[in-house]
């Protein structure tokens, strides 16, 4: 039942090769949107390693602004300084239909800063915002660091290489640094809900976990990991308090955290301990799901599951290679 669900699931999303996650070099698809619906789904990096899961709460219906109330919103932003809730909201919807995540996040951040809470959209906005924003530099840097380490170590290609890695680097650590200060003076502290206050420290977790990927400074490395860990653990433990084991942001959350022992922390046995026991507990009340959440939960339990059979088979190969050595 449950491949049959998650096949379903596969089905009804665009699959977009535009991100990439984590430190290998495998495929990276990320299904947005159902664009014939108009309407967005969990976003989700599905790779051949580790896999990185953004969160989104189901279905938004109706994500699209018309012709006509783009216009509007423009022309009163040009005479406007300063632009209404609404308005931004409606820029950040414009924008990510056009695939300039750049300028969508800047318009999420404008919102966050207003200083109200996040209604679910708002907050789905900005984390897919800034997902992709920092998801391209990620891409890239892995790129390039590749080119580097490949390149001969006279080559001016080396040089040029690593000159370039470290201007990416600059921009990712500045993406970074933003939403953890959006985070932490805005978002955590207003988040009135378990489910919002698990979001934010989840994506704090998450955001930490990127600079870690590219942290050189060795004091600092272990304070961004620290961070980042503490975040994922508060995370973890208000989900297992006031969230269902089914649910999609609790089995999102264990997904991350098991990638940021397996990724970041090497540690493989706990990463496969957390994955399975989400797995399993999800699985135990399977029956219990709503409609709205089923294909959400199940395509993640499947995500779990395909990291869980990876790190398996990579622990076994290097147990079969030390015994033969």
């Amino acid at each position: 039942m449950l491949h049959t669900a998650i096949d379903g699931a596969k089905q009804s999303y665009k699959w977009d090769p535009g991100l990439q996650s984590e430190t290998h070099d495998h495929l990276h698809l990320t299904p947005l949107y159902d664009k014939s619906h108009l309407s967005f789904h969990s976003v989700l990096i599905y790779i051949g390693n580790p896999v990185d899961f953004i969160q989104t709460d189901g279905l938004r219906e109706e994500a699209v602004a018309s012709h006509d109330e783009i216009t509007a919103i423009y022309q009163n932003s040009a005479v406007m300084g300063d632009s209404s809730r609404t308005e931004l909201v409606h820029k950040a919807k414009l924008a990510e239909q056009a695939e300039r995540y750049d300028d969508m996040a800047e318009a999420m951040k404008s919102v966050t800063e207003k200083g109200e809470e996040l209604s679910n959209e708002e907050r789905n906005l900005l984390s897919v915002a800034y997902k992709n924003v920092v998801g391209a530099r990620r891409s890239s840097w892995r790129v390039v660091s590749s080119i580097e380490q490949k390149a001969d170590g006279t080559d001016k290609k080396k040089t040029m290489s690593k000159e370039y890695k470290d201007t990416i680097e600059k921009e990712l650590n500045k993406i970074c640094e933003e939403v953890l200060e959006l985070l932490d003076q805005h978002l955590i502290p207003k988040a009135s809900g378990a489910e919002s206050k698990v979001f934010y420290l989840k994506m704090k977790g998450d955001y930490y976990r990127y600079l870690a990927e590219v942290a050189k400074v060795e004091g600092k490395h272990d304070e961004i990991i620290a961070n980042s860990r503490s975040s994922y653990e508060a995370a973890y433990v208000t989900s297992k308090e006031e969230m269902p084991p089914t649910h999609p942001i609790r089995l999102g959350l264990a997904l991350n955290f098991s990638v940021f022992y397996y990724e970041i922390l090497g540690s493989p046995e706990e990463a496969c301990k957390l994955a399975k026991e989400a797995f399993d507990q999800a699985i135990a009340e399977l029956d219990t799901l709503g409609e709205d959440s089923y294909k959400d939960s199940t395509l993640i339990m499947q995500l779990l599951r395909d990291n869980l059979t990876l790190w398996t088979s990579d622990n076994q190969a290097e147990e079969e290679q030390e015994a033969a050595e």
